[in-house]
């Protein structure tokens, strides 16, 4: 286990800083897959379940229900993409449908190398991992094509409109003329050569056509001042305000920049006088502080002398009950060899005032006593078999005795 926390510390270490992360990336863009596909109202519906969150695979808040979401999810987009897989249940065995649907990520082309084990928790880039490489294949089975973007469409009031308007007079106009001319003039860094000689001929033109006279106005000064106030609302350009007008822009970036100077001003003067409130109330705060611990120091002194004297106390129980506990030991002891004492001396009480050893011992007496008489007579038997044996032995001992005598008077 250390040798793989290492290396998986090592392994985050070469992937860099932003590796832990990743993963709350993959989430979010598995997600927007699975919008295109539609999930909420195809899946989701059906289920029962509430729309998943940004981070919902990337974190662990319930693994048995986030298993299941997974398990049924994968199934869901493997059904989308075109091919059979059977929808898991609640109590179906873990390990075979994780083998199954790895299999079928195996089958449309994607890469597996870590080990089945990493799914079952139902979270972790592994799980995400697979949601992804399942969402691309259903979205390439489904043929989903990106449209043309459609910007809506916005609806501008006549009224509005004309008040929105900028006016702008000729003179102005002119000026952003002569000024984008200039820019166009620096911008140009070769000399036009031809353009010098077109310009030349205009000149040569203009001063043969200038009059030889001043030219005089033969009308009226009121009628002329008229004319003009007439044809001036004629002259005057409209240019509707466009939001995607880079002009418009550098305007709210200055209309904002104002708004947050003077937020800024104002937030500074409130943030000064807080400043200012809670540095008086700090130093309040010490200078009560240092009036109770002054105040207080006695009793602190006093409580101080009580703890120690307290922790004393407890040292001497301590020690007073280690001696009553060996006490209390040896008096368990002394009150079990008693009671086998007091035992020993019931049971030999007992024997004694009992007559029941004396009955047995006069029984085992009277067994003696007719034992000894059988005894007797065996050996009054054996007595009087081998008497009858010596009297045999003695009458055959003189008949051979008398026998050779016989014999010698004989002859």
């Amino acid at each position: 286990m250390a040798e793989e926390g290492r290396r998986g510390g090592e392994d985050a270490a070469e992937k860099g800083p932003g590796h832990a992360y990743m993963q709350f990336v993959l989430m979010e863009e598995m997600l927007d897959k699975l919008k295109l596909l539609n999930y909420e109202q195809e899946f989701l519906k059906g289920l029962g379940f509430k729309p998943l969150s940004r981070h919902y695979f990337a974190l662990q808040t319930n693994p048995g229900e986030q298993f299941y979401m997974f398990t049924r999810l994968s199934s869901w987009l493997i059904n989308l993409a075109g091919k059979q897989f059977d929808t898991p249940q609640e109590y179906d065995d873990p390990n075979a449908t994780i083998s199954n649907i790895l299999d079928e990520v195996r089958r449309i082309g994607a890469t597996v190398d870590f080990p089945p084990g990493k799914l079952k928790p139902g979270f972790g880039e592994h799980c995400i991992y697979v949601v992804d490489k399942l969402a691309d294949e259903a979205l390439r089975q489904t043929k989903f094509k990106w449209g043309r973007p459609k910007y809506p469409e916005e609806e501008t009031d006549e009224e509005t409109n004309i008040d929105d308007d900028v006016e702008l007079k000729l003179d102005k106009v002119e000026d952003d003329i002569a000024a984008a001319d200039d820019d166009l003039d620096e911008e140009d860094s070769f000399m036009d050569l031809e353009g010098l000689r077109n310009l030349q001929s205009k000149k040569d033109t203009i001063e043969g056509s200038r009059p030889e006279e001043i030219m005089e106005s033969t009308v009226d000064a009121s009628e002329w001042k008229l004319e003009v106030e007439r044809v001036t609302p004629s002259l005057k350009v409209h240019i509707r305000t466009d939001n995607k007008d880079w002009r418009t822009h550098v305007d709210q970036m200055h209309t904002h920049r104002d708004g947050i100077n003077t937020a800024l001003s104002e937030t500074k003067g409130h943030l000064s006088k807080l400043h200012q409130d809670i540095s008086r109330t700090l130093e309040k705060i010490a200078s009560r502080e240092k009036y109770i611990n002054n105040q207080l120091e006695h009793l602190l002194h006093e409580f101080r002398g009580m703890q120690d004297s307290l922790a004393e106390t407890k040292e001497q129980y301590r020690q007073a009950s280690g001696g009553v506990t060996d006490r209390t030991r040896n008096l368990a002891e002394i009150t079990e060899d008693l009671e086998k004492i007091k035992q020993d001396m019931e049971e030999r009480g007992s024997s004694m005032t009992d007559g029941s050893p004396l009955v047995k011992i006069k029984q085992a007496l009277q067994r003696l006593k007719n034992e000894v008489t059988q005894m007797d007579v065996r050996l009054g038997v054996v007595e009087q078999s081998l008497l009858q044996a010596k009297l045999k032995d003695k009458s055959i001992m003189q008949k051979d005795m008398n026998k050779p005598l016989a014999s010698t008077f004989e002859a």
